[in-house]
């Protein structure tokens, strides 16, 4: 017998009772070739290779999922970051850009699409600062585009001026968006050591060094975890640790199989799967009611950084030993309003700012989906960006920042972004202030042991 009985029982609850999915098929498309002195020009080639190369996906995507039983949530595509591709033109503004990929990705049904991108870690080029500039008014006349921006890496240390420049155009975002809590804000991300393969939203992009196109897959499971820990309450960390891991390896292995599946379907090479408890809003799909069958009253509760260590540890090792195609950010995600435990902690007064701060040190990525007062000034977001980009860069990994300060709100209200994106309390920020820290400019160099060669 191939698979036993209880296997077959085991897979179909983790699909039916705990919202196991495939988070998302993404696939990267390199746009290099697109690049024109005139801005139409590249929009026009912009458009038609999306079409010709991701024509295919929704379509391919929906047919797994009726012949595999497994639910796809979001189809999407990643493009070469835009500053690239639109710095060979001479336009003052790259929100045509973003129209252009916001109605090429409608036509092909897809959900969202990332790479209204530029990667400043160390300086900036013309065509840098003007995707940069764009960003407020092309997210907001758009509906599907993410940008991100990676601001900081371990190799180049900290552009300051970049990470000041963000803060306003965070603020600016949010304010073009007011009639929808800021709204805009939730598809920007800035990033400190951004993978370039990574199939989540806002952050992806498909980078330089990858291929034409290939397809990667982000998998999310964290009731699946939940679910097998509730039979281990009371045992050792050394015990729930091996059932983390061994959890995680089954479910990247279907993630694997999906992924395979649909690249050859697709005939684009297969790149990574990204094996990222990633939480939605909706009950039993939390990273912070994992934490808490851990056995802690709350997430947020002393003991939450070293529980959600493990949590991250585990997921990378079982999907490293199920896939040798593991990449993007793998691990576990601590978004607040995507998250409805987390959201719960927040607004019961167990988990504030600083200590999601402490807890980005070990997750997967960094300060994720926060409302923040409409009235919190751009220095401040700035010198919260700051504070992130040193931990990734001082830990070498991979850390990012989406906050929004929401307009008209102030900290204990509620902020409603709707779907995936869920919604959360209006966190209280620090009132002393980093204006004077943030002016300063420059760039903070790269930490000593980043020097390998």
């Amino acid at each position: 017998m191939l698979f036993t009985p209880f296997e077959i029982k085991e897979t179909v609850d983790m699909f039916l009772r705990y919202k196991l999915d495939i988070r998302a098929i993404t696939m990267g498309v390199s746009l290099l070739d697109c690049a024109s002195s005139s801005g139409a020009e590249t929009c026009r080639r912009m458009r038609e290779k999306l079409l010709r190369v991701a024509g295919p996906l929704v379509k391919v995507g929906r047919e797994i999922e009726v012949e595999f039983g497994i639910p796809i949530i979001n189809k999407r595509i990643a493009v070469t970051p835009v500053a690239l591709i639109a710095g060979s033109s001479d336009d003052k503004s790259y929100v045509s850009y973003a129209r252009v990929l916001d109605e090429t990705a409608g036509e092909l049904e897809v959900d969202f699409v990332g790479g209204f991108s530029a990667l400043v870690q160390k300086g900036f080029s013309r065509g840098d600062r003007i995707l940069i500039d764009s960003i407020p008014d092309a997210l907001a006349a758009t509906e599907r585009v993410c940008a991100s921006v990676n601001a900081a890496s371990t190799r180049s240390g900290i552009n300051m001026d970049a990470v000041r420049t963000m803060g306003a155009v965070v603020k600016a975002a949010s304010e073009k968006t007011s009639d929808r809590d800021g709204i805009a804000c939730a598809k920007l991300v800035v990033f400190c050591n951004a993978p370039e393969d990574n199939p989540f939203m806002a952050g992806a992009f498909h980078g330089c060094g990858e291929g034409e196109s290939c397809l990667n897959v982000g998998v999310s499971g964290p009731g699946v975890i939940k679910a097998a820990l509730e039979a281990y309450r009371g045992a050792g960390f050394d015990e729930i640790a091996d059932v983390i891991k061994k959890t995680a390896f089954k479910i990247t292995r279907m993630g694997q199989l999906v992924g395979m599946e649909a690249a050859k379907r697709l005939g684009v090479p297969f790149g990574i799967l990204d094996l990222s408890l990633a939480p939605t809003p909706a009950a039993g799909d939390s990273v912070a009611r994992i934490l808490e069958e851990m056995g802690l009253g709350s997430a947020g509760a002393h003991g939450s950084t070293a529980a959600l260590a493990m949590l991250t540890d585990m997921v990378k090792k079982g999907g490293v030993m199920a896939s040798t195609h593991v990449g993007g950010f793998s691990g576990a995600f601590i978004p607040v309003s995507e998250d409805e435990g987390m959201a719960a902690a927040v607004r019961s007064g167990y988990i504030g700012i600083d200590k999601l701060e402490a807890m980005t040190s070990v997750c997967s990525v960094g300060l994720d989906m926060i409302a923040l007062p409409g009235d919190t000034s751009a220095s401040t977001i700035s010198a919260i960006i700051a504070d992130e980009m040193a931990i990734g860069m001082v830990n070498n990994k991979t850390t990012a920042v989406r906050v929004i300060p929401v307009p008209g709100k102030k900290a204990g209200d509620w902020a409603e972004f709707g779907g995936l994106l869920g919604g959360a309390p209006i966190m209280a920020v620090n009132p002393a202030g980093s204006e004077a820290f943030i002016k300063r400019g420059g760039h903070i160099p790269a930490p000593i042991h980043s020097f390998r060669n």
